[in-house]
């Protein structure tokens, strides 16, 4: 497979505005069957949400949120899988596999599976897709996955990986691809706190949610928006979506998870879907934009 570098070094800025408007949702809880373990990670134009359920053995799964139907998803063979990609045809899934201990990203084309590991790297997750057949991720450097990360981007055509080194970070991962290229995801700097951050066209930007002592950011959709989690000074999580045009912050909390949610996706229609709780218990949730 070719590699292709990429550093990111153009416009960075850090950004920390707190939101003028409230965006308000409608919640609705959404449980893997007999199962206290949920978590919605990704979610495309049609409502068929990517995710996994399943504590100790993470088992895979898309869900059809217009018809409340489960379809398991594994890669063949594996001991564990989590589905976390998904684009709008529904026709290509990606996450990652775990085999004899291995953990290994992979691509699921309307059933047909293909590993996919940056080259010499032990460690590899698909975290996002988008429609053009790239996938978002990281690799690390150690087969347990303690690091350090660095994230990339997956051409599923070409075979092609673009490694993101960012700037000020000991660690990274790519969370996040839309259909313009833009990327995002978050890093650890020397001082061990997570940033998130985006790329726009060439433009890197940090995102630092007001008040926080720790952003990642999760996922992005094609109108501008990013989503993800952030801590309080209090030690609370909560979600937030981000405008990348405005650089505003709205934070989402599910009434049922406030100080414990996490938004993992969002698609173009502002849906977002995410989990909220305290392992070994969590509970996966869909929320629609009111307004």
């Amino acid at each position: 497979m070719k590699l292709k570098s990429l550093t990111l070094s153009l416009g960075v800025a850090a950004l920390s505005c707190m939101s003028a408007f409230a965006q308000s949702y409608n919640f609705q809880t959404v449980n893997y069957p007999n199962d206290t373990f949920t978590q919605l990670l990704g979610i495309n134009n049609s409502n068929i949400i990517a995710g996994y359920h399943n504590v100790t053995l993470n088992k895979g799964f898309t869900y059809d949120l217009s018809t409340n139907t489960f379809t398991d998803e594994n890669y063949p063979q594996s001991q564990q899988t989590q589905v976390i990609g998904i684009n709008n045809a529904h026709d290509t899934t990606s996450g990652f596999y775990i085999l004899k201990g291995k953990t290994v990203g992979f691509t699921d084309n309307q059933g047909v599976f293909t590993s996919v590991a940056y080259p010499k790297k032990p460690f590899n997750q698909l975290l996002s897709q988008n429609d053009n057949g790239q996938a978002a991720g990281y690799y690390s450097t150690t087969a347990s996955g303690s690091g350090p990360d660095t994230a990339y981007v997956y051409d599923e055509f070409g075979g092609v990986f673009e490694a993101y080194w960012i700037p000020k970070s000991v660690s990274a991962q790519a969370t996040g691809i839309n259909n313009t290229d833009s990327v995002c995801g978050f890093y650890v700097d020397a001082n061990n706190v997570n940033h998130g951050w985006v790329k726009v066209f060439g433009h890197f930007t940090v995102i630092d949610a007001p008040d926080s002592t720790s952003t990642q950011a999760l996922g992005l959709n094609n109108k501008g928006s990013v989503v993800g989690v952030y801590v309080d000074n209090s030690g609370n999580s909560h979600g937030f979506v981000y405008s990348i045009t405005q650089g505003t912050f709205v934070t989402v909390d599910d009434p049922n998870g406030i100080g414990t949610t996490v938004v993992n996706g969002i698609n173009d229609n502002g849906v977002l879907v995410g989990f909220y709780g305290t392992s070994p218990i969590n509970t996966g949730f869909v929320a629609t934009p009111t307004e």
